[in-house]
């Protein structure tokens, strides 16, 4: 028969001695045990218990799908689509303006019942797919870093007002934007901010840049992977996005490349009608020399004719050379035209190389900012590699140092002010360092049973759509992995005798004993009524509990039928 060990919400306490010991010669391993932790990183607490109603995945998904295929049918439609009440999406944009980004923003209604942050993610996701294209697997990363980015963010409407539009900034409250850790807190009090790049779908849709800032990243590095897995995936996406960005500025650098030969050819017609403008502009100036040399003669010519009126010689040198004169201003007026026409055309000339100059300028500014962005996507992903490499190491240094299971405890923490709901806690037994908390924060009574390889507890929330039940918890991720059939009372203990465990089990406004196995399937259920919070006692002469009527009777340890008198 295997030993059972009871884990008290006390144990912690106890670890938390140990932690203070002396304890140098480990010293060089806690600072990478304890370095993700910290006041940045990102912990969602989701409602892992128990579900009266349980919705398949596909039924998660469609919620997102809806709302998706109605922005992709309107995607130029600024407007909210979906349930208030549940869940909608505003789309918010604005082409008019190309200064910070457009955004979509999920609402999480006051009716809205998930609670849990993978439920979330995937609702996202399939927004993100039926919206805009992407791939599942991409999306399903997009929506992990678009939740911790938003969780980073919340309540800090300065600095959304620093990115986003003046029709998303008028959309959003300071109270409820971006996205609480505590599922508590989301329904009628989340405003997730989804960052638009290009609105015309895509890889490059959601701007994975912002998503993905070192406040983000920083947060996700507090993970108990680190999140590795995501962050490698962004990686993935901004690669490809590299790889596109890439083309489209080898197509623009080709565009800036042609405009520039269209330059030269423009700047070498300029030269040549500038230098054809200049010869006719000094054949001009010469001929009006000639001109206004050869009226010079003439009005001599005139001069000495006047004043020798019966000189017939002189009156036709006069005349002969007021010819000549005529002749030469008729030659330079012709010159000034060709010289005019020339200057003309040379003007002409240079505003097309000037407008040619513009577009070329314009055309190589749009090749950079692409080139820009391509390499900025291409320097984030390399830079998170890095990142990611070294986090890599440091988990496998992490993982050698506990491996061997020597220095490991576990232990319950409390996860609200009136010790109601506990969580179990993997912690170093010798540093004190925490390993792993269960996102099962909602074990009741104060009390689980190791049995080999998973815990039993009684664990769940009779709120919205919770319910309490007898679960197994598995030891390796801390996650249920079984949960009984019958729902529990939630004042009920929890004992276990022989490998089996007792609870009180709640049929409508009724309350029985129950007998459980350790997959958490009942063996037998006691015909008699009883409190909802009776203690459990039991004893090789059978289990004592408190009647319905208050008073205190024995059960049979056989069929766990009355053996009290009436």
């Amino acid at each position: 028969m295997n030993i059972k060990k009871v884990l008290k919400s006390t144990f912690v306490s106890i670890i938390a001695v140990l932690a203070a010991a002396n304890l140098t010669a480990l010293e060089v391993n806690r600072n990478e045990l304890e370095s993700a932790p910290n006041g940045d990183e990102v912990v969602f607490r989701n409602y892992s218990g128990p579900h009266t109603v349980i919705n398949t995945i596909e039924q998660i998904r469609a919620i997102g799908s809806a709302l998706g295929n109605q922005v992709k049918a309107n995607p130029e439609n600024t407007g909210l689509i979906g349930s208030p009440n549940k869940y909608s999406v505003i789309h918010a944009i604005d082409p008019s303006t190309k200064e910070k980004m457009d955004a979509d923003i999920f609402i999480i209604g006051k009716g809205a019942t998930v609670d849990h942050i993978t439920n979330l993610r995937r609702i996202i996701s399939a927004y993100l797919e039926s919206a805009y294209g992407y791939s599942t697997k991409d999306a399903g990363t997009i929506a992990t870093f678009i939740t911790v980015y938003n969780a980073v963010y919340r309540g800090k409407i300065e600095y959304f007002q620093s990115k986003y539009k003046d029709i998303v900034i008028k959309n959003l409250s300071a109270s409820i934007v971006g996205l609480s850790t505590n599922y508590e807190e989301w329904p009628g009090k989340t405003q997730i901010v989804i960052p638009l790049s290009d609105l015309s779908g895509g890889l490059s849709t959601i701007d994975t840049s912002l998503i993905s800032d070192k406040q983000v990243v920083k947060s996700m590095q507090g993970e108990d992977d680190k999140g590795i897995d995501a962050r490698k995936d962004m990686v993935d996406i901004k690669e490809r996005e590299a790889d596109n960005l890439q083309e489209k500025a080898d197509s623009k650098q080709s565009k800036a490349d042609e405009e520039k030969a269209k330059l030269a050819e423009e700047q070498k017609k300029k030269a040549e009608a500038d230098a054809a403008a200049a010869k006719k502009k000094a054949d001009a100036d010469k001929a009006k020399a000639e001109a206004d040399k050869k009226k010079a003669d003439a009005d001599k010519a005139k001069k000495d004719a006047r004043a020798n009126p019966n000189d017939k010689q002189a009156q036709k040198d006069a005349a002969d050379a007021q010819k000549e004169a005529d002749q030469a201003q008729k030659d330079a007026d012709q010159a000034q035209k060709d010289a005019d026409a020339a200057q003309k055309d040379a003007d002409e000339q240079a505003q097309k190389t000037d407008e040619q100059a513009q577009k070329t300028d314009e055309a190589q500014k749009d090749a950079d900012q692409a080139q820009a962005q391509a390499d900025k996507k291409r320097d984030e992903a390399q830079e998170e590699r890095t990142s990611i490499a070294k986090d890599q190491q440091s988990l496998i240094r992490e993982a050698s140092y506990t491996k061997s299971g020597e220095h490991i405890m576990y232990g319950l923490k409390n996860v609200d002010d009136e010790g109601v709901m506990s969580a179990i806690v993997k912690m170093n037994s010798v540093n004190g360092a925490v390993i792993k908390e269960s996102p099962v924060d909602v074990i009741r009574c104060r009390t689980v049973f190791d049995d080999g390889s998973w815990f039993i507890a009684v664990a769940g929330s009779n709120a919205a759509n919770g319910v309490v039940r007898l679960v197994q918890i598995d030891k390796q991720n801390l996650e249920i992995s079984a949960e009984s059939n019958e729902k529990l009372s939630d004042l009920s203990t929890l004992v276990e005798k022989d490998g089996s465990y007792y609870c009180t089990v709640q049929d409508g406004a009724d309350y029985y004993i129950g007998k459980f196995n350790n997959t958490v399937q009942s063996q037998l259920i006691s015909k008699v009524k009883v409190k909802g919070a009776t203690p459990i006692t039991i004893t090789s002469q059978g289990i004592m509990v408190t009647s319905a009527n208050g008073k205190p009777i024995i059960l049979s340890l056989e069929d766990l039928t009355s053996i009290s008198p009436e």
